[in-house]
């Protein structure tokens, strides 16, 4: 099993190898870029480390820490012109062990408030002191969160720094899985104030997607601020971020060198959170230097490898793996085994664990050994079955409840009240927080279509080439009316159309009985006197935020086709019939003839129904072609009724969904594409990760570009096959700038966190965009390939055949892009075997699919 390094060698602060960053996050290529500032003292101290950090197993160190207070008032920068510097002393060699780990801190006693004797954050340890953190890669039912060391009050950073520490170290989803779940049940059972910071910082993000918070920290904020603590020179900071590669690992190297001549109190969990959204909130003259303020206080009190992942989660790039699927599972299975605290919590679990502990004893490893071969195959006996039950039923919840309200403003706080109790009753679906969107499978031919769905009635709509808009609205008491519109990422993007928002209060003024509603619909460009359909291409000309109304010069229609949410009742449980049945009779059309951009547009999908036969569905097709459209939306009418089925059948036609499934990709939705109908069955979005140099007339350019797929479980790229065609002049121009070599976004060495097989390409890209992409031929086992190996072939990857190039999608960012489960599926279509699900639009699994009971006791671990 692959790990990765999370010290520094012992001979050197520096790491030799380049570490790898995360692909969605901001590369910081002009990190240390020479600021204004200088340092205090100008010289490049000698390369010492300190010792506060002695390795063990896959957690590392912490330090005692009691409560912060946050309302009072923080403590000024250190002048760190001299200090006391000790003799080098190399880190203790790191080691695998089973035992705890420690962490000594050698600092005396800080400055007091006067009020209460303790300082601004906490009270700082005696020499003495020494805390000893449990491993936390070990299986929950053998973790005891109550004799994790700790201090009462807020959660030590220092214990999650551990946990970062120990996810950085495997790639196995269910080590990663465990230590989450364990960290999480002792924030959980000790610190639950301190929970939802927890979450966001493990998320790398400072709060949900639909609230934009930017933490608007330049590298030159960065750079001052390493430079004013460590006295090296901006030189010296640029030459071991060339040596790592990692913004992390040089505030590490720097930091090891310095003592403070009076220590600050140990960081918390919400000091950092909180620190950082202040961050987020300086504004105006000034508020650069405020910002390196803040970070300087942060660096000043972070000891050891808190500093490497305090600087990660200041640029953004944690890199440790934990993607929004496995934090979700792991709050599941913490709340399953540790409830919120209360006074009956031991005795709550007693019986559990009694039952499991006696278990774990009957299955030993020397009990197995000692059985008859017949017997040696694991089993599991009730109380780990329940159990099993338990984790399965709870994760399908907070995912269920997460999709349809997806902000842990709300979640976090109703778990810690209530535990997992009628979660979905007390977070429900709500105006103003946007759901995840429904989605589509892909199909190849109306013979697929008729094939899947037999004759279950359906509907054809047009899959018009605009911006999928998720519409909320809701009239207040005196009146007016309040209008959220999210983007199919959940991103607010509600001042982009003031005309859409006037055509809604003008609806609330016509239709009095209209209260509240959530519209799932699509945003296209049209021509305002004619009506006729423009391309997307025009629509992006529109300014992306704060747009005015007098300044509007491209007109929109909402071409709605779902309805959500209508006066106070959510109707994702209805069927598609009866959802379309209340959109048409709530909402009127208005198409205007005149050339005014004042208000928006509104009409409904242009449809067709599967009563009128396969003949007037074809014709159908080639109208939306005609129209400029991207071809037809298939959806399912009615809930079929397979109660009276059972077997393959009964589960096809629960397969079939006509409800309104949130982050879901079923067969109730299928796409049908005009591009899926010449060539290839698909297109695919792909992300640029690399390029070549090109030769003859194309050697001033960037020419093929290596692509890739996007794998959620590693939360990475996979590189999948060269293009080379479909490009213009002008976008290869357009890309050279873009990918200027030495720019943010191009390297000449690996800087991106990206799994490349056997490609290597002569400059590498950030990833951070998503092009589609259409295959002329079809998709081949490939041995440089390493998209989906070992899935289709034992030792082989899947590539694309004479990829042709599209358009770039500023629709998707690179989390969306199609992924190896996907490209399977493909192939497996292509291959004429079933087709093997697989989600594509995001890291969440389908919420109705069911998990392998193996998947968490398992005694071998699945490396990603």
């Amino acid at each position: 099993m692959s790990k990765r390094a999370s010290s520094s060698s012992n001979s050197s602060p520096v790491k030799k190898k380049r570490a790898k960053i995360q692909e969605n996050q901001s590369q910081l290529d002009h990190f240390f870029s020479s600021p204004k500032a200088k340092p205090s003292n100008g010289g490049i101290p000698g390369s010492v480390q300190h010792p506060e950090f002695v390795q063990g197993n896959s957690t590392r160190l912490g330090s005692p820490l009691p409560p912060i207070l946050l309302d009072k008032k923080e403590p000024e920068v250190i002048d760190v012109d001299s200090f006391c510097l000790e003799e080098p002393i190399s880190h203790a060699p790191s080691k695998k062990s089973s035992g705890a780990n420690t962490l000594l801190l050698k600092s005396s006693p800080t400055k007091k408030d006067s009020s209460n004797g303790e300082s601004i954050l906490g009270k700082v340890s005696k020499p003495s002191d020494i805390l000893v953190f449990l491993p936390l890669d070990v299986d929950p039912l053998v973790y005891k969160p109550e004799h994790q060391a700790s201090r009462p009050g807020h959660a030590p950073f220092a214990l999650l720094t551990n946990a970062l520490m120990a996810l950085s170290q495997t790639r196995s989803r269910i080590a990663i899985i465990n230590i989450l779940t364990n960290f999480l049940r002792t924030i959980i059972l000790k610190h639950p104030s301190s929970l939802l910071a927890s979450v966001y910082l493990l998320s790398n993000c400072l709060g949900p997607s639909f609230i934009p918070i930017e933490l608007g920290l330049g590298s030159s904020i960065l750079s001052r601020s390493l430079q004013q603590i460590s006295g090296l020179s901006a030189a010296s900071l640029r030459q071991l971020y060339n040596s790592t590669g990692d913004p992390g690992d040089v505030a590490y190297a720097a930091k090891s060198n310095i003592r403070t001549l009076i220590p600050h109190a140990p960081l918390t969990v919400p000091y950092v959170y909180e620190s950082m959204l202040k961050i987020a909130r300086c504004k105006g003259q000034g508020a650069a230097k405020d910002k390196q303020k803040i970070v300087e206080r942060l660096l000043l009190a972070a000891l050891g490898e808190e500093v490497r992942y305090l600087t990660r989660m200041l640029c953004q790039n944690l890199r440790v793996g934990a993607v929004r699927t496995s934090i979700l599972t792991a709050l599941a299975r913490a709340f399953v085994l540790t409830p919120p605290p209360s006074g009956n919590y031991h005795a709550q679990q007693s019986a559990l664990e009694s039952d499991l502990l006696q278990t774990s004893k009957d299955t030993t490893p020397e009990a197995e050994e000692q059985a008859s071969p017949s017997k040696r195959t694991k089993k599991y006996p009730a109380a780990q079955q329940a159990l099993l039950f338990s984790f399965k039923e709870a994760e399908a919840l907070v995912k269920q409840v997460y999709v349809k309200h997806p902000s842990y403003d709300q979640i976090i706080p109703a778990l810690l009240d209530q535990g997992l109790d009628r979660l979905a009753e007390r977070v429900p679906l709500t105006v103003g927080i946007p759901l995840h969107p429904m989605l589509g499978s892909p199909t190849r031919s109306l013979e697929e279509i008729y094939t899947r769905l037999g004759d279950l009635p359906f509907s054809a709509e047009f899959k018009y080439d605009g911006q999928r808009a998720q519409i909320h609205a809701s009239r207040l008491a005196e009146g007016k009316s309040v209008t959220k519109i999210f983007s199919r990422h959940l991103e607010d993007m509600t001042s982009k159309y003031p005309d859409i928002i006037g055509l809604v209060e003008t609806v609330f003024n016509e239709s009095p009985t209209l209260h509240s509603f959530i519209m799932d619909s699509e945003i296209v460009a049209i021509d305002p006197v004619s009506g006729t359909i423009k391309s997307f291409q025009e629509l992006s000309g529109r300014a992306r935020k704060d747009v005015n109304l007098k300044d509007v010069r491209i007109a929109v229609c909402i071409f709605a086709f779902d309805l959500m949410y209508l006066n106070g009742e959510p109707l994702l449980d209805r069927s598609f019939r009866q959802r379309r049945d209340l959109l048409r009779q709530s909402f009127p059309v208005r198409r205007s003839q005149e050339s005014s951009m004042l208000l928006a547009q509104f009409d409904f999908v242009k449809n067709c129904e599967s009563d009128e036969g396969k003949s007037a569905i074809e014709d159908f097709m080639l109208s939306a072609v005609e129209n400029r459209c991207e071809g037809l939306m298939i959806k399912l009418l009615d809930q079929p009724d397979s109660t009276e089925l059972k077997g393959e059948k009964q589960s096809r036609l629960k397969s079939l969904p006509s409800t309104y499934e949130p982050d879901v990709r079923t067969s109730g939705w299928l796409k049908l594409k005009k591009d899926y109908m010449d060539g290839m069955g698909d297109s695919m979005d792909l992300i640029p990760v690399g390029a070549w140099h090109g030769n003859g007339r194309k050697a001033q350019w960037w020419s093929p570009v290596l692509l890739a797929v996007w794998d959620p479980e590693a939360g990475r790229p996979v590189a999948l096959c060269k293009c080379m065609s479909g490009f213009t002049d002008s976008f290869y121009t357009s890309m050279k700038e873009h990918y200027s070599t030495g720019s943010d976004n191009c390297s000449t060495q690996r800087k991106w966190d990206c799994e490349f097989g056997g490609f290597v390409p002569d400059v590498y890209f950030r990833p951070h965009e998503v092009w589609e992409i259409r295959g002329a031929d079809s998709i081949t086992e490939s041995p440089v390939s390493v998209a989906a190996k070992g899935l289709a072939a034992p030792s082989r990857g899947l590539s694309l055949r004479f990829p042709r190039f599209i358009r770039v999608r500023e629709d998707k960012n690179i989390e969306t892009a199609s992924t190896p489960a996907f490209l399977l599926g493909l192939w497996a279509a292509q291959q004429g075997r079933a087709a093997i699900p697989g989600n594509d639009d995001g890291d969440l699994v389908d919420i109705h699919s069911d998990h392998s009971d193996l998947d968490y006791l398992s005694e071998e671990d699945e490396d990603l």
